[in-house]
This record gives C-alpha cells, structure tokens and sequence, in this order.
C-alpha cells in the first residue's frame, strides 16, 4: 500500500510541475486613450512566456517595459515607476550587452489598433524567491510610441497608453 501512495503522490506532483503557472491580467488604458486587452503569463519549468494582446492603439509601433511596480492606479501610468532594472544596467534591447530585466521590445499595431507579442524568458519567475527575476508584484506598460533601444534611460518611447498590474 506504501509502495502505492508513494507512486500516485509522485504522479500528482509531475502532474503539477508539467501544468504550470498562468495568470492572465486585463489592459488598462491610460492617458486617454481607449487602450484595452489582455496579458498571459505562463510559467513551465524555468521559462516564463508573456503572450500580450493589445486593442485600440494608434496603428504603429509601441514599446512594451515591465516597470518598478504594479500599481496602475495614476491617470498616465507613472504610478508603475520607471523600468524594472534590479541589476542596475543601461537602457537597451533585450539580449544585447545593455539591457534592463523589463526592457521587452515593440509590438507593431495593425491598421484596426490591434497588435500581439508572444515573448519568452528564463531571465523572469512567476513568484519565485529570487526578486532579480520575480515579476509578481511589477507593472507592465505599453508607451505610445516606439522603443529607438538606446536613449537612457526610456528608449524615448513616449507616455504610458496601457498598464498592467502582475499580480
């Protein structure tokens, strides 16, 4: 009977671990704008996926950042604070010799405001004790205009059109 117990428990915690993370958290929008949408974040193993999806943005191009906190609660998003950046680097693209921990990229907008971005990392956690990596607890902004990867420390990526709160 113990040999059992021993099989179905292991069962169940492989059950687990293979099933995952996932929160999806809606698009807030900000500054006006009638931004909407939603935000997945799964976690499998080590590797933490963000499948963003974002309506009634200006078609074009859009810089997305995981910023210092989860609060969406001001009118044009600065309540996030600036860009989530625990090791202290320069602003850059995501994998170059430069980069912050939130510096994600652009989502480009199609003519009917509509855009998507599917991006994967083991740099994040979902929860996890290691807050170099935990996203749990940051914001998520979409900025009305496009990432140029070098300005410091923004990207000079314009306002805050979109905000989410990682819970």
């Amino acid at each position: 009977m113990n040999v059992q117990k021993l099989v179905l428990l292991t069962g169940f915690a492989l059950f687990a671990v293979s099933c995952g993370t996932a929160k999806t958290y809606m698009v807030n929008a900000k500054s006006g704008t009638q931004t909407g949408g939603t935000a997945k974040f799964t976690q499998k193993g080590d590797e933490v996926i963000m499948k963003l999806d974002v309506t009634n943005l200006t078609p074009g191009i859009h810089a997305v950042h995981i910023h210092e906190k989860g609060d969406c609660s001001a009118a044009d998003g600065t309540s996030t604070g600036g860009h989530w950046n625990p090791a202290k680097d320069d602003h850059g693209k995501w994998g170059a010799e430069h980069f912050h921990m939130g510096d994600i990229g652009n989502l480009v907008a199609d003519q009917t405001g509509t855009a998507t971005l599917t991006f994967k990392t083991t740099k994040w956690c979902l929860g996890c004790a290691d807050e170099s990596k935990n996203i749990i607890g940051k914001g998520l902004i979409v900025h009305a205009d496009k990432d140029d990867f070098h300005t410091q420390p923004t990207g000079n990526a314009g306002g805050r059109v979109g905000c989410v709160e990682i819970k």
